[in-house]
């Protein structure tokens, strides 16, 4: 999606049973990582499964810049890394699109570097906050010579000759902060200490320690984990299966719920216990989800998921397991919308600094679509009408963010008026393959 695409609306309206096999495409954040570790390693890394869509692709843009050499052939991607230390300053801005992970995670990678790295990305992207990861890469050594008011971009990096290891305390559940502190640790001498005392996910601290980064994790008495990172050390190339991205199937798997008589198989899912918060959830709720073939692959749980309609009835979601399941609330709000009682979701402060004010526009298309909801500052409380009946009939402001886009067309899937979205095409970002799916399912969006 380029920064002036035309708006592309979409509609769904309500749909029979749904019923297939499908996979998703690969988890984004395995994907942007495999694409980073592999272009820092020494030799090849081949990754299969890789999420082609637009986010990762910056991120492998980006890689090349600085000296990776990267090829796609056949569905599986081949990475020929530089070895840790040996980047390159890129000859232009790094362009990151719509894509948060991959220019937090890259600002962590090369801001250790003695060399001057400009970041840009779109009008989306340039509202997010980036002063969390720019404090502590401050404290490491690293100069922001140029920035966007309040931090935000463009931004421009001027690493230290010599980069200082430090111990940080991540001051709110963000696995792109924690990640970004853990690879300017890569570039540092010495030993860097992460202090999360809340566990987000783990990818980051599994991978590194797959490509042979000095890595200990430790959980003291209070809770808090404490991830010891030596730097410059060898980082060397891996084979990499992505499995399928649990933030994508959340979509397919909701539809299936709140469609009645659907009954859907989605294969190869993720199921590390840090991403897992909505399927918690929704089994709370009384969803019949089952899981498959539960297997390990590279390291990571995986399990092919069954889904039938269920009837679902509102729960009380707790603040602690939003670091789970925060991409995910978005498309709980629409299965708590066909849910009897109340959904009540609790610690979403964090959904107000994604790609769009998440919360407000969850809140604002509910609406859109009589639904009966309360916005709070760091809540939302949804009241369901399993039939669906009288919802539906709005129009959408998808603020320019994919989940939006994604979660009102499942909603409009099981109401009783077609509900519209005003622009699909940021869809591209993360789910390139997502009208198709659902198309080949039975859902009827067009």
């Amino acid at each position: 999606m380029t920064h002036h695409s035309p708006r592309q609306p979409a509609l769904s309206r309500r749909s029979q049973g749904l019923s297939g096999r499908v996979r998703v495409p690969g988890d984004k954040s395995i994907s942007h990582r495999s694409l980073m570790f592999g272009g820092l390693a020494s030799g090849d890394t081949r990754i299969s499964g890789l999420l082609e869509g637009e986010d990762v692709l910056r991120t492998a843009e980006a890689m090349k810049a600085m000296g990776a050499l990267i090829e796609q052939r056949e569905g599986t991607w081949t990475v020929r890394g530089t070895g840790n230390g040996c980047l390159m300053e890129p000859a232009a801005p790094l362009d990151f699109g719509n894509a948060g992970t991959g220019v937090r995670l890259t600002m962590g990678l090369v801001g250790t570097y003695d060399m001057t790295t400009r970041f840009v990305g779109d009008p989306s992207l340039s509202k997010r906050p980036m002063g969390r990861v720019l404090d502590p890469l401050r404290r490491m050594g690293v100069q922001v010579p140029e920035a966007g008011p309040g931090d935000r971009l463009p931004i421009t990096l001027k690493g230290p000759k010599h980069a200082v290891p430090v111990t940080y305390r991540v001051p709110m559940a963000s696995a792109q902060v924690k990640s970004a502190v853990l690879l300017a640790a890569l570039n540092t001498p010495g030993i860097t200490t992460v202090i999360e005392p809340v566990m987000t996910r783990d990818h980051t601290e599994k991978m590194l320690q797959g490509f042979g980064a000095a890595i200990e994790v430790e959980t003291d008495a209070e809770g808090s984990r404490q991830i010891r990172i030596e730097g410059q050390g060898k980082l060397q190339g891996q084979v990499i299966a992505v499995p399928g991205d649990p933030s994508s199937c959340a979509f397919p798997l909701v539809a299936a719920l709140i469609v009645p008589g659907s009954d859907i198989v989605i294969e190869n899912v993720l199921m590390n216990p840090t991403r897992t918060g909505l399927i918690l959830t929704l089994q709370e709720m009384g969803a019949e989800i089952e899981l498959l073939n539960r297997r390990s692959a590279g390291g990571e749980d995986v399990a092919d998921l069954r889904i039938r309609s269920s009837e679902l009835k509102g729960v009380t979601v707790p603040p602690e397991r939003a670091p789970s399941m925060i991409d995910e609330y978005p498309v709980l709000a629409v299965a708590a919308s066909f849910a009897e009682g109340e959904t009540v979701m609790h610690g979403l402060e964090e959904l107000r600094v994604k790609e769009s004010d998440r919360l407000s526009a969850v809140a604002e298309g509910l609406k859109a679509n009589d639904v009966d909801c309360t916005e709070g500052e760091a809540s939302l409380s949804v009241r369901g009408r399993p039939d669906g009946k009288r919802l539906g009939g709005g129009t959408v402001a998808t603020h320019l963010d994919h989940r939006i886009a994604m979660a009102f067309l499942v909603l409009g899937l099981a109401t009783e008026k077609p509900v519209t979205i005003d622009d699909r095409s940021m869809i591209a970002t993360s789910f390139p393959e997502f009208m198709d799916l659902m198309r080949g399912l039975g859902a009827e969006i067009e």
